[in-house]
């Protein structure tokens, strides 16, 4: 066999392990785009229009980083950075804002976790079970905050459905 031969055998072998190997490193993973965030973002507002409700939306990715942001006119300052917070404990924690506020009575420590933000409002967003980025809602009750996040989650799950 001639070296040149040889020579290429080997550097098809090390180029077939080297991609065996760093796609065994390599995640495949959804990724929430931003025509998305902005539909999630549309229906929160259309809900929250039919209630007569002003709120703020935050629309974070998977990393926590701020995706998207809306507010309606005349939505009180204070929520602007509310539905954001809301957003992160949501994706940080993989769960619910809500799940935090529900512990606080019985679980204090909890107020001291970094992030975490014990208030309803803050969802993570799902996608074929994983999630991919998280909703944060503030301008009205807790309550009602969480309730205009699930409606934006349902109405954009139906989206996809059609």
């Amino acid at each position: 066999m001639s070296s040149r031969i040889v020579r290429g055998l080997f550097l098809t072998m090390v180029l077939l392990l080297t991609g065996v190997s760093s796609s065994a490193q390599l995640l495949n993973k959804k990724a929430l785009s931003l025509d998305a965030a902005k539909k999630i973002s549309a229906a929160a507002e259309d809900f929250a229009r039919k209630k007569q409700w002003i709120v703020a939306v935050a629309i974070l990715d998977e990393g926590a980083n701020l995706l998207y942001f809306q507010r309606m006119d005349g939505v009180q300052l204070g929520s602007i950075e509310v539905s954001m917070r809301k957003a992160e404990s949501a994706i940080k924690f993989k769960r619910p804002s809500k799940a935090f506020s529900d512990n606080v009575a019985t679980r204090p420590q909890v107020m001291a976790l970094p992030g975490a933000l014990a208030f309803e409002g803050g969802l993570p967003i799902v996608h074929q079970g994983e999630i991919v980025g998280a909703i944060g809602i503030s301008g009205m009750t807790s309550e009602q905050d969480g309730e205009v996040a699930r409606a934006a989650l349902e109405a954009w799950a139906k989206s996809l459905a059609q």
